[in-house]
């Protein structure tokens, strides 16, 4: 059977039917979007959090402590903390009318295995962690792997320092050393009693970077060191399990007091990386790169294959087998592998 070709004047009445059944928010984009003559001179503007249908958006430029929260002008593309736009002053609210493009963005499947971004404009991640949570070297690989593809430098943050003492910290130090040899920059620091806080803000103020990590390793409990003014709430670890509360639900965007900007995000357990191909995973593990691509085979898959240059950088001691299982690991995870 034919599909019936509806006429324009149909079309317009189903499409204002569906927009009156619509959510009240959507009915307010609608309006804000027939009433835009009216609104005063465009904007620009970063994104300091985002609430679904309204945003806290900061004016470029001027006072770092003054948000204005916004409405979206209907058929924007998602917007997170981190995102440039363009909005305009609409009496009690402000209407964001574009989102400019980003340089970068951080995302991260969400329960359903949908790609969902959770900051823009980031150039620095900082993957932090702790003593308790116990740490897993997989989680902070796969953190850099995302880093090493949005061409983002990660960094390692050792929060908790005041609970390190020579019966716990074997471990730790060698999960760490195995980044700083890799060349990633590191700070030990201690929420708790400053220890190591300002040599990590003198480094923070040159970048816009993002706080990720498991929940409970102290990461809003950082930022309210950092920026003592936001009073962030702070969770305890879980007395059973020994791994953290989520308190942060929402990514949000601070300014540091002498320059750069924190995004705190909500802390994970898992952090897939569907998006990314096994060569891109690849080449997120940055000692693997001057051994890819001399295979003997071409389409090696780096498990079995004679010849892979990968597993002969293992058996050499140039690739660390933690590091190798852990990219297997991840490409098996990620259903990527044959």
């Amino acid at each position: 059977m034919t599909k019936r070709q509806l006429t324009k004047q149909q079309r317009k009445r189903i499409e204002k039917n569906q927009l009156n059944a619509s959510a009240k928010t959507d009915v307010l984009a609608a309006h804000i979007e027939e009433d835009s003559e009216n609104v005063s001179i465009e904007k620009p503007g970063i994104v300091t959090a985002s609430y679904g249908a309204q945003i806290d958006v900061q004016e470029i430029n001027l006072s770092k402590t003054i948000a204005r929260r916004c409405h979206l002008r209907a058929n924007l593309p998602v917007i997170v903390a981190g995102d440039k736009v363009t909005w305009k002053d609409h009496g009690d609210y402000g209407v964001v009318i574009a989102r400019h493009p980003r340089e970068t963005q951080i995302c991260r499947p969400d329960d359903r295995g949908n790609l969902r971004a959770v900051a823009a404009n980031i150039n620095r991640i900082a993957i932090v962690i702790s003593l308790y949570p116990k740490p897993h070297s997989n989680l902070i690989d796969r953190y850099i792997v995302e880093s090493e593809n949005q061409s983002i430098r990660p960094l390692l943050i050792i929060n908790k320092a005041d609970l390190i003492i020579k019966e716990n910290c074997e471990a730790l130090f060698s999960l760490v050393s195995k980044y700083k040899n890799l060349g990633y920059d590191h700070f030990f620091v201690s929420a708790k009693n400053g220890h190591g806080l300002k040599q990590l803000e003198a480094y923070l103020n040159n970048f816009t970077s993002v706080l990720v990590g498991q929940s409970g390793v102290g990461k809003s409990s950082l930022l309210n060191k950092l920026i003592p003014k936001i009073n962030l709430k702070v969770g305890d670890l879980s007395k059973s399990k020994k791994k953290g509360i989520h308190t942060t639900t929402t990514s949000q965007l601070f300014h540091l007091n002498n320059g750069g900007s924190v995004v705190d995000s909500p802390g994970v357990r898992e952090f897939g990386l569907l998006h990314l191909a096994p060569d891109e995973i690849a080449n997120g593990f940055i000692e693997f790169i001057e051994h890819l691509g001399k295979c003997k085979f071409r389409n090696c898959s780096h498990k079995r294959e004679v010849g892979c240059a990968l597993i002969m950088a293992v058996k050499n001691g140039k690739i660390a087998r933690e590091r190798f299982d852990s990219y297997l690991h991840i490409v098996h995870s990620a259903g990527k592998d044959n």
